[in-house]
């Protein structure tokens, strides 16, 4: 039973444990027709040991999230502490707007998918679903086809990311579900 139907409000308490939490944050990419996109995600996780799958949940109001509904290939970023003015290229601004890619050093991957040089630390994934559960954000499920790491790196987390004003707000749904 949803805690609203249980006559208690749990939204401070809930916003609490989730930012005790500290999620890292990555930067998804995608393209279609050659045409690159990309977003800074807070939420995202392996969703399955055996087969390997990871999860990334994007804003309905994002480029990107219509975009990847279009692509077969995502890219995601880890993003380390040193990635700062990255996450606000990719989370202060929205692609429908700007061009987050201009002078940005990144290379074609498998599917066209775009690859950030400056963030190694990543994998790309084979969509193999989504999920709409009637939120503000869509969950893209993927299969691991490539995977980068470099040396071990302290992530980028979201208490690091605070000040960067969302390009979109979360009211701002384009696809109400």
């Amino acid at each position: 039973m949803p805690a609203e139907e249980a006559g208690r409000d749990v939204g401070e308490a809930f916003d609490g444990a989730v930012a005790a939490a500290a999620s890292a944050m990555v930067v998804v990419t995608v393209a279609v027709d050659g045409e690159p996109s990309g977003c800074l995600v807070g939420f995202h996780s392996q969703c399955s040991i055996a087969p390997r799958r990871y999860a990334v949940w994007l804003s309905k109001a994002n480029r990107t999230y219509e975009m990847a509904v279009q692509a077969d290939h995502v890219a995601v970023h880890f993003l380390t502490t040193g990635d700062a003015a990255l996450a606000g290229r990719f989370g202060g601004s929205t692609g429908d707007v700007v061009d987050k890619f201009a002078g940005l050093a990144w290379q074609p991957g498998p599917g066209g998918v775009p690859l950030l040089d400056d963030a190694p630390h990543r994998l790309v994934l084979v969509r193999v679903g989504m999920f709409d559960p009637g939120g503000d954000h869509t969950c893209l499920v993927g299969a691991p086809i490539d995977a980068g790491t470099g040396d071990g790196f302290t992530p980028l987390r979201l208490p690091d990311v605070t000040r960067i004003e969302p390009g979109h707000d979360a009211d701002e749904r384009r696809h109400r579900s």
